[in-house]
């Protein structure tokens, strides 16, 4: 995950009363992936729209408990903090844990004392999917094979056909 600017202070809004009932985002189906968020109400432009929330683990521990599905090895509800802790959305997590990577996202993950905020790039209307790029990081060569195995479905005009983060 990229964090270039992620130091920036936030402001956290309360929640704006609705005609939702005061709630901004739901879970449901996704057209691009399994589950998905979905805004409720209109979002603004750089409104934190919920904090990626589940259990802080070191890097150890998250290894150890890696794959929670074996079915499905690469799919995880990680988030990385910093070199030496990872959230682990599987225990403790919110609906946070079902925004799903797009490669032109709607949104972007900010961390602030060590805590992960998604907010929104751009304006975004009620019913519309919310999004971020991932940008997974991993050592390994980009081989056709790993790009694959991390293969991106967000369809967007710039897609990038993967998951992963650009090479520097």
């Amino acid at each position: 995950m990229t964090q270039a600017a992620s130091r920036k202070s936030l402001v956290l809004q309360s929640p704006v009363a609705t005609s939702t009932g005061g709630r901004r985002i739901q879970v449901r189906r996704s057209g691009v992936h399994g589950k998905g968020v979905f805004a409720l109400a209109a979002l603004q432009r750089d409104e934190v729209i919920i904090e990626y929330k589940g259990q802080v683990i070191d890097w150890p521990e998250a290894l150890r408990r890696h794959p929670h599905d074996p079915s499905q090895p690469n799919h995880t509800f990680y988030f990385h903090i910093d070199d030496e802790r990872v959230i682990d959305a599987n225990v403790g997590g919110n609906a946070a844990r079902w925004i799903n990577h797009a490669c032109q996202p709607n949104c972007e993950a900010d961390e602030a004392d060590g805590r992960i905020f998604i907010k929104a790039l751009r304006a975004i209307k009620p019913g519309e999917e919310l999004f971020y790029d991932y940008g997974l990081v991993i050592d390994e060569r980009y081989t056709p094979k790993l790009k694959k195995q991390f293969e991106c479905r967000c369809g967007t005009k710039k897609c990038r056909g993967t998951m992963l983060a650009p090479k520097s």
